[in-house]
């Protein structure tokens, strides 16, 4: 996609597809520092990512939200490019299955069998939790 000054490239890839390709005006993006806003001609950077709400303003004026997992961020000329270990819009939510899941994480972290890995239930928790609260949003 070509870009002018006033417009970035969103490029959002997980390890399954191509999540999502578009031209925005900005982007706000859920760093492991807190959130960071990237407007046009932004310095370059790389940046760790954690799970939450990623939002744009897409050039046709649709507002982007989607939730993404864990992975990096790269600002590069007028191009950003987030490589997530998942992205999903807020409708695609499970919310049944987010509930699951919670529980599931929940148990593993209240058990005292040393086979869970603590920081695994640990992040699978907080993902499952933020699940469960944006897809209620949504509906």
């Amino acid at each position: 996609m070509s870009t002018s000054q006033s417009t970035l490239t969103l490029s959002i890839v997980s390890p399954e597809k191509s999540v999502l390709e578009t031209e925005v005006h900005h982007v706000e993006i859920p760093g492991a520092d807190g959130m960071f806003g990237v407007l046009p001609r932004h310095a370059q950077l790389v940046s760790l990512t954690t799970s939450g709400l990623l939002t744009a303003s897409a050039v046709d004026g649709e507002q982007i939200e989607l939730l993404i997992h864990d992975g990096f961020a790269e600002v590069s000329g007028d191009a950003v490019v987030i490589l997530s270990r998942s992205a999903e819009k807020l409708a695609d939510i499970d919310i049944e299955r987010a509930r699951q899941a919670a529980k599931r994480a929940q148990g593993r972290l209240r058990s005292e069998e040393s086979v869970f890995d603590t920081a695994r239930a640990d992040a699978a928790l907080r993902r499952a939790l933020l699940r469960e609260k944006l897809g209620k949003r949504s509906s």
